[in-house]
């Protein structure tokens, strides 16, 4: 069973149902996306979390056409405003890129033309789709450098790639997504290369940048931590499938899939000391010959016999949150989550009523507890 939220088609921008991914190697064939399905709504934004090598980036470069030669859509539709991309042309895509749909890529480093002044690569994008002339195009390149924050932006227009810091290189390659206002943007992991200071003045531009442009975001990352502020809906993916989705406060405080208890476990607290990390022990199955039945059963303490035989399909937990995992079938046992876990969770349903409605609409959930030592047993 695969996760299919319901919805009309103009409360979305894209509707992403039963994609398959293959990757021809000369090992054999990798099957890298099995299955997935999701949505996002104009102005939201839907984060994709989950380790390297789960699918993330391959699903989103999906949406724009960008996969690598050797990859072989096997299955399914990327419908944006109900037309499917994957049935599209080359040249056709190549309208929708960076106009329609824009992607700010993982290292700025490498993403910017080190031969080029960066006023002209803002530029660039605003001459090939809305056809303007060169000064008006300068003109609006230089708006948008003020409005990511480049200081003296009048001067510093007309300077290279390689005399800006690694956050000021960022924050042009925001520009340059941003330049011709698409209606979605993808951010591919867009802080990993930076420090955590700089890190949080780029999540808060892009923010406050969404919010002027109105404008859909899919933010893809390995932290949870990075998307608690910024996201709407989580989308949790392992092994190339979603395992779980919800709103952000669902997926924070009432995760039900073992391997996001994993990634929550395993995020570092101002309580943590060194060498207490927590980890998922084991590594993803081989995609070139999947398990038969849950791909994160061999990783998962709370296993059960079904998980090696039959891959589980996903449990309603709200409406807005579900969860691929036999745990949550009505026949399972009763498990006991970690300790920081089931403190989440307990947080959860002291603020909901039985019915799962916020009790305090007005009142945001507490922040977790910090895990003590037992916690991390």
């Amino acid at each position: 069973m695969t996760l299919i939220v319901e919805s009309t088609e103009n409360e979305n921008l894209i509707e992403v149902n039963h994609l398959r991914i293959n990757f021809n190697t000369y090992a054999g064939k990798v099957k890298a996306i099995r299955d997935v399905s999701f949505h996002l709504k104009k102005g939201e934004t839907l984060a994709i979390v989950g380790e390297s090598g789960s699918g993330k980036s391959v699903t989103t470069r999906a949406l724009m056409g960008l996969n690598a030669d050797n990859a072989e859509i096997a299955g399914g539709e990327i419908l944006f405003h109900g037309q499917d991309v994957l049935k599209k042309s080359e040249q056709e895509m190549q309208q929708i890129r960076g106009k329609d749909i824009a992607m700010i890529f993982q290292d700025p480093m490498t993403s910017l033309d080190p031969t080029m002044k960066i006023g002209r690569q803002i530029a660039e994008p605003l001459r090939v789709h809305n056809h303007v002339s060169r000064e008006k195009a300068m003109e609006q390149a230089l708006e948008m450098l003020k409005l990511v924050g480049i200081t003296d932006a009048e001067h510093r227009i007309n300077d290279y790639p390689h005399q800006f810091s690694g956050g000021m290189r960022q924050r042009i390659v925001i520009a340059i997504a941003l330049i011709c206002y698409p209606e979605v943007l993808i951010a591919d992991e867009p802080t990993t290369a930076l420090d955590v200071t700089i890190q949080a003045q780029i999540l808060k531009l892009m923010k406050e940048l969404q919010e002027k442009i109105e404008t859909s975001i899919i933010f893809i990352t390995h932290d949870l931590g990075v998307v608690a502020g910024m996201a709407d809906r989580i989308a949790v993916m392992y092994a190339g499938k979603i395992v779980e989705y919800g709103t952000v406060d669902e997926i924070f405080y009432n995760p039900q899939h073992p391997y996001t208890w994993g990634l929550l476990n395993s995020m570092p607290t101002l309580d943590t000391r060194s060498g207490d990390l927590s980890a998922i022990p084991g590594t993803p199955p081989d995609l070139l010959d999947p398990p038969k039945g849950d791909a994160f059963a061999a990783r998962n303490p709370y296993a059960l016999k079904i998980d090696a035989e039959q891959e589980p399909p996903f449990f309603k937990v709200s409406e807005t949150h579900y969860a691929a995992t036999w745990l949550l079938d009505p026949r399972s046992p009763q498990v006991v989550p970690p300790v920081a876990i089931a403190k989440r969770q307990d947080q959860w349903a002291k603020m909901h009523n039985a019915d799962g409605e916020l009790i305090r609409p007005e009142a945001p959930l507490p922040t977790p507890a910090a895990p003590s030592d037992d916690d991390r047993e």
